[in-house]
């Protein structure tokens, strides 16, 4: 069992708590200054505290808390080289984490997703120990990257979550205009989403291949792909990534000139 500790018990934190906790390979404690916060996931975890130096104890600790108190909890925090620090705060540079603790400082971007076990997240390649990749591993993908890559990382799988539910918002009611219940509708949608994604992650196949695989000539299939094919859905898609990389930017340097 490998010893983690969150420090901060919001969305994202808690996503990472209940994710740990179903892989069942990690001890948790959980971190917060809100009991509330506290509360919501001590089902999850193997004990809560208000109190840092106890989180500190841990073989990893998560810092997951928003970035304009990112400072105050290093302060906090006394970690040995021994120990690894995955930091999760938008903006916050690995260099800043680092000139504040002694630990391994690792960065990354997960998301939501981390929950079920689904996550998709980034982690900055320098630092990154196997340790951090059997924790990742054991919630979701991962991808390694060089940290001047965050910012559009940020914007693909961290605000990715929200334009697809988005889309599969947009395909359930579709579904319910045709008739469908509203319920079913969103289950059809949903799991088709699952399974594409699964698809695209398990097969040796490129995303147009795969495409062409469900394209039968003639079919009820192209017909849909041609209405998209004449469309701005792609470059509507990747404007609304391009505007969440641009202000994932923004936000780290707002928090740098600080």
């Amino acid at each position: 069992m490998v010893q983690t500790s969150v420090i901060g018990c919001g969305n994202m934190g808690s996503a990472l708590i209940k994710g740990l906790w179903r892989a069942g390979n990690h001890t948790v404690v959980a971190c917060d200054l809100d009991p509330d916060a506290l509360e919501s996931v001590a089902d999850y975890v193997d004990r809560t505290t208000s109190d840092v130096s106890e989180a500190a104890e841990s073989d990893v600790v998560i810092v997951a808390v928003k970035p304009d108190i990112v400072g105050a909890v290093l302060d906090d925090l006394d970690l040995t080289p021994e120990q690894t620090l995955l930091s999760i705060a938008a903006g916050v540079s690995t260099d800043y984490v680092d000139a504040r603790t002694d630990a391994n400082v690792v960065r990354i971007m997960p998301n939501l997703a981390a929950e079920t076990r689904d996550m998709a997240a980034a982690v900055t390649a320098e630092g990154v120990t196997d340790e951090v990749r059997t924790l990742l591993d054991d919630v979701g993908e991962f991808a390694e990257i060089d940290e001047r890559q965050m910012d559009i990382a940020t914007a693909v799988n961290g605000s990715g979550p929200a334009f697809v539910f988005y889309l599969i918002q947009a395909m359930a009611e579709a579904g319910v205009e045709g008739g469908l219940d509203e319920a079913h509708a969103e289950t059809l949608a949903a799991q088709t989403f699952k399974g594409a994604a699964e698809t695209v992650l398990r097969s040796d196949r490129d995303i147009e291949d795969l495409i062409d695989a469900v394209c039968s000539p003639n079919g009820t299939t192209i017909e849909g792909m041609d209405v998209l094919w004449d469309s701005d859905a792609k470059a509507n898609v990747a404007e609304a990534v391009a505007a969440a990389e641009e202000r994932s930017a923004e936000l780290a340097a707002e928090f740098n000139d600080e």
